[in-house]
C-alpha cells in the first residue's frame, strides 16, 4: 500500500527531523525552570533568549519585541484584547475583514460583548480588502485595525504595508495575523505593522507553541497574570521544549525560504493548471497570483454539494486534503462564511476543496494526485443543474504577469475586468 500523500499542510504540518531532534534533546537534558537562579534555571532561561532571537530574526524584529504564547489564537487574542483593554472606558472601534480566522473574529464578538464597536470590511471576488474601504471605514474612535496577511481558506495574500500606512495615518493601532504567511512568503513589512501573530506549527515546529511580536514601546494589557514571565505580558512558565523547536523551525525557514518558496510556486502552478486541464467544471477560488506559494483552493461547478463526500473519497484513495479551515472542521456540512464573503452563493460555499503543499510534497505525489482527482470528481453526483461552469472558464484563461481578470457573474453574467495586481 502506498503512503498517504499528505496535503494539508495549511492546518498544519509535519515536524521537521532536525527540528525533533534539537526539541528531544531539551526535553531530555534541559527541564530547568527559566524562572529558577540555580545553573538548570539559568540553562534553561539562556535557551529561551537563544530561542527568541532567531524566532525575531524570521520577523525582522528585535528579540525585545516577542512575546512566545501557547498558539497563534492566543497571540491574536492577546493582540485585539490586549489592546482593548489597554484603552480602558474611551470609546474603541475595530475594523478587521470578513474573512479573518475565528481566533479573530470569536475575539472581535467577544469585545462587542463588552462594548467595542467592530466593523467588518467587506472583499472582493478574490478574497481582497480594498484601501479603499478600509480608509472610509474610519471613525474618531478607531483604534485598532486587525488584517490577516494571507487568508487560511483560500490563500489570498493582502497589501499589508498599504494597510498599515492609512491606519497610521489615522492613529490607529495595526495588527495582523500571519499564521499562514511565516515562512513561506517574505515579511518585508515590519516597522510598518504594530502587532503580528505567529505559531510555530505551520513552519514544521510543534504545535501548543506561539508567539506575538509587539512594536517596541506599545503597551499592551496582558491576558494572563501571574508569575510576571514574558516581561510581564504572558505570565506562565514558558513551554522550554516548544519554544526550542520553534528556535530550530524558524532558523529553518530563514535559511530555505527562498529557495523552497520558488519551489512551491513552481509546484502549485503545475497544481492548478493539471486541475483545469484535466476537470472542465473546475474553477479556482482566490487571487490566481496574490496568493500562498503552496495553496490551491477549487470547487468544481454543480458538484459543489459533494465537497465533503470527495474529500472522504480521496482520504480513501490515500490523500489528506481538507474543505477549507481545519479550525472550522465541525462545521463542515455548513457554508464557508470566507466563500460567501467573496459572493459564493449558501450552496456553492460548502464545495470549496483546499489543497496546501509543503517542504516534503514531491513532484511525484503531485502526478499520483492528478491521476487519481478526475475520476473521483466524475463519480460525485452533481446535485444542482445550475450554469456556474463560466467561472471555470475565467480561471483558465491565459494571465498576463502583474494583471488578473476578475470574475464578476453573480453582478454582470460573463463580464471580465482587467485590474493591475496592487503592491504587497
Amino acid at each position: 500500500m502506498e503512503a498517504q500523500i499528505y496535503f494539508d499542510n495549511s492546518a498544519t504540518t509535519p515536524v521537521d527531523p532536525k527540528m525533533a531532534e534539537k526539541m528531544s534533546l531539551f526535553i531530555r537534558e534541559c527541564y530547568g525552570n527559566p524562572s529558577s537562579m540555580h545553573k538548570t534555571g539559568r540553562e534553561a532561561r539562556n535557551a529561551v533568549e537563544e530561542a527568541r532571537k532567531q524566532v525575531a530574526d524570521l520577523l525582522h524584529a528585535n528579540p525585545g519585541e516577542v512575546v512566545f504564547t501557547g498558539s497563534g489564537t492566543e497571540a491574536d487574542n492577546l493582540a485585539l484584547v490586549g489592546v482593548f483593554d489597554t484603552f480602558g472606558d474611551i470609546p474603541f472601534h475595530l475594523i478587521t475583514s470578513k474573512i479573518e480566522h475565528p481566533a479573530i473574529l470569536e475575539s472581535c464578538r467577544y469585545l462587542e460583548k463588552r462594548g467595542a464597536d467592530i466593523t467588518y470590511l467587506e472583499v472582493d471576488a478574490s478574497g481582497l480588502v480594498n484601501p479603499v474601504c478600509l480608509e472610509k471605514a474610519f471613525r474618531p474612535s478607531t483604534r485598532l485595525v486587525s488584517i490577516m496577511t494571507a487568508n487560511n481558506v483560500v490563500g489570498t495574500i493582502q497589501p499589508i504595508r498599504e494597510l498599515a500606512r492609512i491606519t497610521h495615518q489615522h492613529g490607529a493601532i495595526f495588527h495582523t495575523d500571519a499564521v499562514q504567511a511565516l515562512g513561506r512568503i517574505p515579511l518585508d513589512f515590519w516597522g510598518d505593522v504594530d502587532l503580528v501573530s505567529v505559531s510555530a506549527h505551520k513552519i514544521y515546529g510543534p504545535k501548543g507553541v506561539g508567539a506575538l511580536y509587539i512594536r517596541s514601546g506599545l503597551p499592551l494589557e496582558p491576558l494572563l497574570h501571574g508569575g510576571g514571565q514574558e516581561a510581564g505580558r504572558r505570565s506562565s512558565t514558558e513551554n522550554v521544549p516548544g519554544i526550542i523547536g520553534f528556535e530550530k523551525a524558524a532558523e529553518i525557514a530563514r535559511n530555505n525560504m527562498a529557495g523552497e518558496t520558488a519551489r512551491l510556486v513552481q509546484l502549485r502552478e503545475r497544481l492548478i493548471d493539471g486541475i483545469l486541464e484535466r476537470i472542465n467544471n473546475a474553477y479556482l477560488i482566490g487571487h490566481r497570483h496574490l496568493r500562498l506559494p503552496g495553496h490551491v483552493s477549487v470547487g468544481f461547478a454543480g458538484q459543489e454539494g459533494e465537497a465533503i463526500k470527495l474529500l472522504l473519497a480521496l482520504d480513501e484513495a490515500g490523500i489528506a486534503i481538507s474543505a477549507g479551515s481545519a479550525c472550522s472542521s465541525g462545521h463542515a456540512a455548513e457554508p464557508s462564511y470566507v466563500l460567501q464573503a467573496l459572493g459564493f452563493d449558501p450552496l456553492k460555499a460548502r464545495g470549496g476543496l483546499r489543497i496546501t503543499l509543503g517542504r516534503f510534497n514531491t513532484v511525484a505525489e503531485e502526478e499520483r494526485f492528478l491521476d487519481i482527482l478526475p475520476g473521483v470528481v466524475r463519480e460525485m453526483r452533481p446535485i444542482t443543474s445550475r450554469n456556474i461552469a463560466s467561472r471555470s472558464n475565467v480561471s483558465k484563461k491565459k494571465w498576463n504577469k502583474g494583471e488578473l481578470m476578475i470574475h464578476d457573474s453573480e453582478i454582470t453574467g460573463n463580464e471580465l475586468r482587467a485590474v493591475r495586481l496592487p503592491d504587497l
